[in-house]
């Protein structure tokens, strides 16, 4: 049977570092987040497909590994030419509160692949990045087949795939994989959810870096408001130690930190009130610009 599932990049769990070394282990020479285009991709599923087969949950763990370093090609075509990218990661992902059409949690088998970046694959990133390189099929070799109806191996019943018997559908349950041999964009795959992911490898780094930087914004604005904290705290109260007042505003966070400021405010204007810049008659009286300046 040859099917897939839906291409979606990123969500690795990973950092750059421990992807490239997965990477790696397929490589020949050391190879640089700058050199590779890699993203994730939906290989196959435990639920009931277009030919009315499935695969049990069983038997995604092991294609799981069957599929560690298989190459990526075009339409189940066996050639070395139309090698694209290969799978360096996989894993079987679990989605409890959905159900299958056999009745049985909904599971997929999720890959990591990449592809060097060169001028020959830079159409296909960008059909990959634009949606129009997304479904895709995998081959493989099963070792059960087993009728959902009766039980009966390998097309040994009258059962016709597709059709009721009763309250049960009848399709084919693929078990205990013997190889995996690729996987392939396709226009139409086999399991309707196969496709690419869609996060690529390189935008995650980029996530990294964005979240970075928020989480020093907000480092930088809370180390600002402490300060401030701090400062109006010992102008409102001579008697006040600032070290001591400090070390204890380190554990506050921004609401305690926002409501102590308020206070503060509060206390210092009192303590010193504002003056105005105008005083008495003969200075209101005045027309010149310079009554403006401090």
């Amino acid at each position: 049977m040859m099917n897939s599932e839906e291409f979606e990049n990123g969500g690795c769990g990973m950092d750059m570092r421990e992807e490239l070394r997965q990477i790696n282990r397929f490589a020949k020479g050391e190879l640089t987040a700058e050199q590779v285009y890699a993203f994730s991709v939906r290989l196959c599923d435990n639920e009931v497909d277009r030919d009315f087969e499935r695969f049990d949950g069983s038997a995604l763990e092991r294609l799981g590994e069957l599929f560690l370093g298989k190459s990526g090609i075009f339409d189940h075509q066996w050639s070395a030419e139309g090698q694209t990218a290969r799978i360096y990661r996989t894993e079987v992902v679990r989605e409890p509160a959905r159900v299958t059409a056999a009745g049985d949690e909904y599971r997929w088998l999720k890959g990591w692949a990449y592809l060097l970046r060169t001028e020959k694959n830079a159409d296909l990133i960008a059909e990959i990045e634009g949606g129009i390189k997304k479904e895709v099929s995998v081959g493989c070799s099963m070792g059960r087949s087993v009728c959902s109806v009766c039980g009966a191996e390998n097309g040994g019943c009258q059962h016709v795939k597709g059709q009721m018997y009763g309250d049960k559908l009848c399709f084919t349950e693929l078990r205990e994989p013997v190889d995996a041999y690729e996987w392939s964009f396709v226009a139409v795959p086999a399991q309707r959810e196969a496709g690419v992911l869609k996060k690529r490898f390189g935008q995650e780094r980029g996530d990294i870096l964005t979240l970075r930087k928020q989480a020093e914004l907000g480092a930088r604005y809370l180390k600002g408001l402490r300060q401030e904290v701090v400062r109006l705290a010992m102008l409102a109260d001579d008697g006040l130690d600032g070290q001591v007042f400090a070390k204890a505003a380190e554990r506050l966070e921004e609401p305690e930190l926002l409501e102590l400021k308020r206070a503060y405010e509060a206390r210092v204007a009192k303590r010193f009130p504002v003056m105005p810049q105008l005083r008495g008659t003969a200075a209101a009286e005045r027309s010149d610009e310079t009554v403006f300046l401090v």
